[in-house]
């Protein structure tokens, strides 16, 4: 499409484009338009990380407001306020009613229900972590590919990413309550999709604050949950298991799954954990869970599977550069790997049950 403006100021838009030749023999140009949209993609993704971090989301609310009314409550102060909110019409992640200083915004159905921090579908944490920890340490990318060396917070100590976590209480609470949202909806899906009723016990290995716990325990009445994490975890999990009143039915256990033998149970779980690790601890985690389950077990791992043929999820092959970035040798893998390495420990049968978007929980059955 071509707009042309003639001398009053008009739009005039017509089919082509610009100096484009006649004719049917001409071929398609190749359009560069996918390459620079992701090699530009940082400046969308900062777009909307920004707004979560000033609480842009939460402000609306259910309600709109006018430009000069969010700048002020805000404390924005540059002539870019425009170009920030209108910007977020464009990405499709606020609406807009007329224009300029009368112009009103509100958010989108999407954004008011999981960036609005009054939402129960909250899933805002997640970006709050990427803002404040993800989004400097990909510029690490480049390194990490020729040095094989985390990115992270433990690029100039060499402790582990939870060592350095641990030191610091509020860096640790967003970390811990980034991965309960990003994996909420994971963890609902399972609960919905995978027969639990034929358990009665599960030991959710990696825990953190007991998200996956709590949702079995509150769908499946008769199960009795252990949510099992590193020691400095436990009173975290401990206080949203009182929340959620189900003290008597979930019940936090710490440790270190690599040295202690993990608590005996029908169904081991591990969301989001696997992929940390190299393949020799991977190994030796899924090893430790088939010693801890009896015969008719399960073992279930919730992650953004790549796909087989390494060609089609993409965030799960981001998801493995994030482990580069993190631990340096971590790595996300495919259902045919997680089938491999299960049936050599002993599993019978393996298979992937889609949770939505990119992810998947792989089940290897005892």
């Amino acid at each position: 499409m071509v707009t042309e403006y003639d001398q009053s100021g008009a739009r005039r838009t017509t089919a082509g484009t610009a100096n484009e030749p006649l004719g049917n023999d001409v071929a398609e140009p190749l359009d560069p338009s996918l390459i620079m949209q992701i090699g530009m993609g940082f400046r969308p993704a900062k777009t909307l990380l920004s707004a979560v971090e000033l609480d842009l989301f939460t402000l609306l609310g259910s309600g709109e407001l006018t430009g000069p009314s969010i700048a002020e409550r805000l404390g924005l102060r540059s002539r870019a306020v425009y170009d920030f909110l209108d910007g977020l019409v464009a990405l499709r992640l606020l609406e807009r009613d007329g224009q300029g200083e009368t112009g009103r915004y509100r958010n989108t159905p999407e954004t008011a229900l999981f960036l609005d921090r009054n939402s129960p579908g909250y899933l805002g944490g997640r970006l709050e972590m990427a803002n404040a920890r993800s989004y400097g340490f990909w510029g690490g990318l480049t390194d990490a590919l020729r040095s094989g060396r985390p990115q992270n917070e433990s690029k100039d100590t060499g402790q582990s990413l939870f060592v350095e976590l641990s030191r610091d209480p509020a860096r640790l609470d967003l970390f811990l309550r980034a991965m309960a949202g990003a994996s909420r909806a994971n963890f609902h899906a399972l609960a919905a999709k995978f027969d639990f009723s034929r358990y009665q016990t599960v030991c959710d290995v990696g825990g953190a604050t007991g998200e996956l716990s709590i949702i079995l325990a509150q769908r499946y009445p008769h199960l009795q949950c252990i949510t099992f994490d590193l020691p400095v975890v436990e009173p975290i999990a401990i206080r949203a298991i009182e929340q959620a009143n189900l003290s008597h039915r979930v019940r936090a256990v710490s440790g270190d799954f690599f040295a202690d033998p993990l608590s005996p149970a029908d169904v081991i779980t591990m969301g989001m954990i696997l992929h940390d690790w190299n393949l020799e601890r991977k190994q030796q985690l899924i090893t430790a869970a088939y010693k801890a389950l009896p015969r008719g077990g399960a073992f279930i791992v919730i992650e953004n599977l790549i796909d087989d043929d390494r060609r089609e999820n993409v965030a799960g092959l981001m998801m493995s550069l994030q482990m580069l970035i993190e631990f340096g040798d971590g790595f996300d893998y495919t259902g045919a790997d997680f089938q491999s390495w299960c049936t050599d420990v002993g599993f019978e049968s393996v298979e992937v049950l889609a949770l939505g978007g990119s992810a998947s929980a792989a089940i290897a059955y005892k």
